[in-house]
Protein backbone atom coordinates (compact mmCIF):
# COMPACT_ATOMS: atom_id res chain seq x y z
CA UNK A 1 0.00 0.00 0.00
CA UNK A 2 1.29 3.46 -0.88
CA UNK A 3 1.61 6.35 1.57
CA UNK A 4 -1.22 8.17 -0.21
CA UNK A 5 -3.56 5.18 0.02
CA UNK A 6 -2.73 4.55 3.67
CA UNK A 7 -3.38 8.11 4.78
CA UNK A 8 -6.50 8.48 2.66
CA UNK A 9 -7.91 5.31 4.24
CA UNK A 10 -7.22 6.50 7.79
CA UNK A 11 -8.53 10.00 7.13
CA UNK A 12 -5.34 11.66 8.35
CA UNK A 13 -5.42 14.01 5.39
CA UNK A 14 -8.24 14.86 3.02
CA UNK A 15 -6.26 15.07 -0.22
CA UNK A 16 -3.16 13.41 -1.74
CA UNK A 17 -1.64 16.86 -2.35
CA UNK A 18 -1.74 17.58 1.38
CA UNK A 19 0.08 14.31 2.05
CA UNK A 20 2.74 15.19 -0.53
CA UNK A 21 3.14 18.61 1.09
CA UNK A 22 3.82 16.91 4.43
CA UNK A 23 6.26 14.47 2.88
CA UNK A 24 8.09 17.35 1.27
CA UNK A 25 8.30 19.17 4.60
CA UNK A 26 9.80 16.10 6.25
CA UNK A 27 12.36 15.43 3.52
CA UNK A 28 13.30 19.12 3.27
CA UNK A 29 13.95 19.13 7.02
CA UNK A 30 17.12 17.12 6.40
CA UNK A 31 18.70 19.91 4.33
CA UNK A 32 22.11 20.50 5.88
CA UNK A 33 21.66 17.75 8.49
CA UNK A 34 22.68 14.10 8.39
CA UNK A 35 20.41 12.91 11.20
CA UNK A 36 17.36 14.28 13.00
CA UNK A 37 15.28 13.15 15.96
CA UNK A 38 11.49 13.15 15.95
CA UNK A 39 11.47 16.28 18.10
CA UNK A 40 13.80 18.09 15.70
CA UNK A 41 11.65 17.10 12.72
CA UNK A 42 8.51 18.34 14.47
CA UNK A 43 10.27 21.63 15.24
CA UNK A 44 11.53 22.05 11.67
CA UNK A 45 8.26 21.11 9.95
CA UNK A 46 5.59 22.34 12.35
CA UNK A 47 3.71 19.05 11.90
CA UNK A 48 1.80 17.47 14.80
CA UNK A 49 4.02 15.00 16.61
CA UNK A 50 1.69 12.03 16.08
CA UNK A 51 1.33 12.70 12.33
CA UNK A 52 5.06 13.22 11.91
CA UNK A 53 5.82 9.98 13.72
CA UNK A 54 3.41 7.95 11.56
CA UNK A 55 4.82 9.37 8.37
CA UNK A 56 8.40 8.86 9.49
CA UNK A 57 7.81 5.21 10.29
CA UNK A 58 6.09 4.68 6.95
CA UNK A 59 9.00 6.34 5.15
CA UNK A 60 11.38 4.03 7.00
CA UNK A 61 9.42 0.97 5.87
CA UNK A 62 9.61 2.23 2.26
CA UNK A 63 13.39 2.86 2.61
CA UNK A 64 13.00 6.59 1.93
CA UNK A 65 14.39 7.13 5.42
CA UNK A 66 16.42 4.97 7.78
CA UNK A 67 16.20 4.90 11.57
CA UNK A 68 18.93 4.18 14.08
CA UNK A 69 17.70 4.35 17.66
CA UNK A 70 15.70 7.57 17.88
CA UNK A 71 17.41 9.30 14.95
CA UNK A 72 16.32 9.37 11.32
CA UNK A 73 18.40 9.92 8.19
CA UNK A 74 17.79 9.87 4.45
CA UNK A 75 17.42 6.30 3.22
CA UNK A 76 18.96 4.21 0.48
CA UNK A 77 15.90 4.50 -1.76
CA UNK A 78 16.37 8.26 -2.06
CA UNK A 79 20.03 7.71 -2.86
CA UNK A 80 19.04 5.21 -5.55
CA UNK A 81 16.45 7.53 -7.08
CA UNK A 82 18.76 10.53 -6.94
CA UNK A 83 21.58 8.60 -8.55
CA UNK A 84 19.24 7.35 -11.27
CA UNK A 85 18.02 10.87 -11.98
CA UNK A 86 21.55 12.20 -12.32
CA UNK A 87 22.75 9.40 -14.54
CA UNK A 88 19.71 9.67 -16.78
CA UNK A 89 20.22 13.37 -17.17
CA UNK A 90 21.17 14.25 -20.73
CA UNK A 91 23.83 16.72 -19.65
CA UNK A 92 25.49 14.26 -17.32
CA UNK A 93 25.46 11.50 -19.93
CA UNK A 94 26.95 13.80 -22.57
CA UNK A 95 29.63 15.09 -20.18
CA UNK A 96 30.81 11.93 -18.43
CA UNK A 97 33.66 10.86 -20.75
CA UNK A 98 34.86 14.42 -21.26
CA UNK A 99 34.98 15.10 -17.51
CA UNK A 100 37.03 12.00 -16.81
CA UNK A 101 39.44 12.88 -19.61
CA UNK A 102 39.81 16.43 -18.30
CA UNK A 103 40.68 15.02 -14.87
CA UNK A 104 43.20 12.53 -16.28
CA UNK A 105 44.78 15.29 -18.33
CA UNK A 106 45.03 18.05 -15.73
CA UNK A 107 45.12 16.19 -12.41
CA UNK A 108 42.74 18.78 -10.94
CA UNK A 109 39.33 18.34 -9.33
CA UNK A 110 36.71 18.51 -12.07
CA UNK A 111 33.17 19.75 -11.44
CA UNK A 112 30.01 19.79 -13.50
CA UNK A 113 27.30 22.10 -12.19
CA UNK A 114 23.94 23.48 -13.25
CA UNK A 115 22.45 26.90 -12.50
CA UNK A 116 19.30 26.73 -10.36
CA UNK A 117 18.00 30.18 -9.52
CA UNK A 118 20.66 31.97 -7.49
CA UNK A 119 22.61 28.77 -6.80
CA UNK A 120 24.76 26.28 -8.63
CA UNK A 121 24.04 22.60 -7.97
CA UNK A 122 26.89 20.14 -8.43
CA UNK A 123 26.04 17.25 -10.77
CA UNK A 124 29.46 15.60 -10.81
CA UNK A 125 32.78 15.75 -8.99
CA UNK A 126 35.92 13.87 -10.02
CA UNK A 127 39.22 14.42 -8.28
CA UNK A 128 41.12 11.53 -6.70
CA UNK A 129 43.01 12.48 -3.55
CA UNK A 130 42.52 16.20 -4.10
CA UNK A 131 38.77 15.73 -4.00
CA UNK A 132 38.70 15.46 -0.20
CA UNK A 133 40.31 18.89 0.12
CA UNK A 134 37.55 20.65 -1.82
CA UNK A 135 34.30 20.95 0.23
CA UNK A 136 31.83 20.21 -2.54
CA UNK A 137 29.57 17.23 -3.11
CA UNK A 138 27.27 15.91 -5.80
CA UNK A 139 23.86 17.42 -5.13
CA UNK A 140 25.34 20.21 -3.02
CA UNK A 141 24.48 23.87 -3.55
CA UNK A 142 26.47 27.07 -3.50
CA UNK A 143 25.65 30.72 -4.06
CA UNK A 144 26.35 31.24 -7.76
CA UNK A 145 28.05 34.59 -7.20
CA UNK A 146 30.69 33.05 -4.94
CA UNK A 147 31.98 30.44 -7.38
CA UNK A 148 33.67 30.50 -10.78
CA UNK A 149 31.06 28.04 -12.07
CA UNK A 150 28.23 30.28 -10.95
CA UNK A 151 29.77 33.50 -12.21
CA UNK A 152 30.41 31.97 -15.63
CA UNK A 153 26.77 30.93 -15.89
CA UNK A 154 25.37 34.20 -14.55
CA UNK A 155 27.40 36.23 -17.04
CA UNK A 156 26.27 34.02 -19.93
CA UNK A 157 22.67 34.50 -18.82
CA UNK A 158 22.83 38.29 -18.87
CA UNK A 159 23.33 38.94 -15.15
CA UNK A 160 25.58 41.94 -14.55
CA UNK A 161 28.22 40.83 -12.08
CA UNK A 162 31.77 42.03 -11.40
CA UNK A 163 33.96 40.88 -14.29
CA UNK A 164 30.92 40.31 -16.52
CA UNK A 165 32.56 41.64 -19.70
CA UNK A 166 35.80 39.75 -19.09
CA UNK A 167 33.92 36.48 -18.64
CA UNK A 168 32.05 37.02 -21.91
CA UNK A 169 35.27 37.93 -23.72
CA UNK A 170 37.36 35.00 -22.44
CA UNK A 171 34.60 32.46 -22.07
CA UNK A 172 35.78 31.53 -18.57
CA UNK A 173 35.54 32.71 -14.98
CA UNK A 174 38.20 32.47 -12.28
CA UNK A 175 38.21 31.80 -8.57
CA UNK A 176 41.11 32.26 -6.16
CA UNK A 177 41.14 31.56 -2.40
CA UNK A 178 37.32 31.53 -2.16
CA UNK A 179 36.07 27.97 -1.68
CA UNK A 180 39.30 26.84 -0.06
CA UNK A 181 42.31 28.89 0.97
CA UNK A 182 45.20 28.10 -1.34
CA UNK A 183 42.98 26.72 -4.11
CA UNK A 184 41.87 28.20 -7.40
CA UNK A 185 39.36 27.38 -10.11
CA UNK A 186 38.80 27.94 -13.83
CA UNK A 187 35.23 27.44 -15.11
CA UNK A 188 33.64 27.58 -18.55
CA UNK A 189 29.92 27.65 -19.44
CA UNK A 190 28.63 24.89 -21.69
CA UNK A 191 26.81 26.36 -24.68
CA UNK A 192 26.51 29.84 -26.21
CA UNK A 193 25.53 33.06 -24.47
CA UNK A 194 21.88 32.97 -23.49
CA UNK A 195 21.61 29.18 -23.73
CA UNK A 196 24.08 27.99 -21.11
CA UNK A 197 22.67 26.46 -17.93
CA UNK A 198 25.58 24.13 -17.12
CA UNK A 199 29.29 24.69 -16.62
CA UNK A 200 32.49 22.69 -16.17
CA UNK A 201 35.51 23.59 -14.08
CA UNK A 202 38.89 22.47 -12.81
CA UNK A 203 39.95 23.27 -9.27
CA UNK A 204 43.30 22.72 -7.60
CA UNK A 205 46.13 24.12 -5.47
CA UNK A 206 47.24 27.58 -6.59
CA UNK A 207 50.81 26.31 -6.87
CA UNK A 208 49.62 24.04 -9.68
CA UNK A 209 46.86 26.17 -11.21
CA UNK A 210 47.56 28.48 -14.09
CA UNK A 211 45.13 31.19 -15.05
CA UNK A 212 46.24 31.42 -18.67
CA UNK A 213 45.78 29.38 -21.83
CA UNK A 214 47.34 26.27 -20.28
CA UNK A 215 44.26 25.86 -18.08
CA UNK A 216 41.73 27.99 -19.96
CA UNK A 217 42.16 26.02 -23.19
CA UNK A 218 41.44 22.52 -21.87
CA UNK A 219 38.44 23.71 -19.86
CA UNK A 220 36.96 25.57 -22.83
CA UNK A 221 37.63 22.66 -25.19
CA UNK A 222 35.91 20.31 -22.76
CA UNK A 223 32.90 22.64 -22.48
CA UNK A 224 32.69 22.76 -26.28
CA UNK A 225 32.91 18.99 -26.62
CA UNK A 226 30.17 18.47 -24.03
CA UNK A 227 27.94 20.95 -25.86
CA UNK A 228 28.45 19.11 -29.16
CA UNK A 229 27.66 15.80 -27.49
CA UNK A 230 24.46 17.29 -26.06
CA UNK A 231 23.36 18.76 -29.38
CA UNK A 232 24.24 15.71 -31.48
CA UNK A 233 22.90 13.17 -29.03
CA UNK A 234 25.96 11.04 -29.77
CA UNK A 235 29.28 10.44 -28.10
CA UNK A 236 32.00 12.84 -29.21
CA UNK A 237 35.63 11.81 -28.74
CA UNK A 238 37.13 13.99 -25.97
CA UNK A 239 38.71 16.99 -27.68
CA UNK A 240 41.83 16.94 -25.52
CA UNK A 241 42.51 13.37 -26.60
CA UNK A 242 43.08 14.59 -30.14
CA UNK A 243 45.49 17.37 -29.22
CA UNK A 244 48.94 17.73 -27.75
CA UNK A 245 48.12 20.71 -25.58
CA UNK A 246 48.61 19.40 -22.09
CA UNK A 247 52.14 18.04 -21.81
CA UNK A 248 53.25 20.67 -19.31
CA UNK A 249 50.28 20.29 -16.96
CA UNK A 250 50.25 18.28 -13.70
CA UNK A 251 48.44 15.16 -14.88
CA UNK A 252 46.38 12.99 -12.53
CA UNK A 253 49.21 10.46 -12.41
CA UNK A 254 51.68 13.12 -11.29
CA UNK A 255 49.30 14.57 -8.71
CA UNK A 256 48.69 11.14 -7.18
CA UNK A 257 52.41 10.40 -7.16
CA UNK A 258 53.24 13.68 -5.43
CA UNK A 259 50.41 13.21 -2.89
Amino acid sequence: MSITQEYADTGTSSTPSAILDRLTLILDAFEGRDRLSLSEIVLRTGLPRSSAHRMLERLVSLRWLSREGRSYSLGIRLVELGSLAVHQDRVHAAARDHLHHLYRTTGMVVHLAVLDGDDVVYLEKIGGRLSALVPTRIGGRRDARTSALGRALLAYNGVRIPGHESILERGVAFERNESVNGFGCVAAPIGPVGESTTAVSVCGPLREMRFDSTMITPVRLTAGAIWRSMCDGTRVTPTLQRRNLMRSLPTATRVLAEG
